[in-house]
């Protein structure tokens, strides 16, 4: 656990919290503007899953990458940048420890992963793809995630359905945070519709979310609102 509280991390930033409980804090904003305000090695485990930074193709209509409201009012004229080298810098001086999902996509910013995290989405022939990749700080720890999740539409065994267009299921952010301990701080800088925070919460420990949008930053905190969701 980390010598630092997150009741002293929130006081040395600046902004306004969009939400916040007693677990943790929500911020409307780019997490370059609030990475830089939290000192270093103060977060145990930064979990999240930035945008892959394709774009959509407006010519010819064709969809690429992670859009950003795709799944909220069927349209796609909103698509995620990727990270700057300086994001991943922020995260690697901030954490102890680091999962980023898609990993693979960063491979230039993060280095060489030897055994990633795997997910198996079990998808069978249905033409998505079969799994995920999250590059880790943890070292030899090849593990690998069974887990339906249909086209990120829908949890087939839960029965949960997405609001973000790459929404990753409770049960898989859940599995994640199994090295943490009770009141570990949590941090996702690429927040989206709130899942890492909401199974933070969940689970005991503490979190702190930033998120650009603020429509996903309403979501966010409407799920943190909610009673235990698993």
């Amino acid at each position: 656990m980390c010598s630092v509280s997150i009741d002293e991390i929130i006081a040395g930033i600046k902004q306004k919290p969009y939400y916040q409980d007693n677990h943790g804090v929500i911020y409307n904003a780019d997490c370059l503007d609030i990475l830089p305000q939290i000192h270093d090695k103060s977060i145990d485990l930064v979990l999240t899953d930035p945008p892959y930074g394709i774009f959509k193709r407006e010519d010819d209509g064709i969809m690429f990458g992670k859009p950003t409201i795709y799944c909220i009012d069927k349209t796609a004229s909103m698509w995620d940048k990727k990270p700057s080298a300086k994001s991943f810098d922020e995260i690697k001086r901030v954490a102890n420890e680091w999962v980023i999902w898609g990993g693979n996509y960063f491979a230039d910013l993060l280095g060489y992963c030897k055994e990633p995290w795997v997910w198996d989405k079990k998808t069978g022939n249905n033409g998505y793809a079969d799994g995920e990749l999250a590059f880790t700080s943890y070292k030899g720890t090849l593990r690998i995630f069974h887990h339906q999740w249909c086209g990120a539409f829908k949890d087939s065994e839960r029965g949960e359905r997405a609001i973000h267009p790459t929404q990753k299921p409770r049960a898989l952010i859940g599995w994640c945070l199994r090295n943490t301990k009770m009141n570990d701080i949590i941090l996702d800088p690429f927040l989206g519709s709130g899942t890492t925070a909401r199974a933070a919460k969940d689970l005991g420990r503490k979190y702190i979310g930033i998120e650009i949008s603020e429509k996903y930053c309403e979501i966010a905190a409407k799920r943190m609102g909610q009673e235990v969701l698993f």
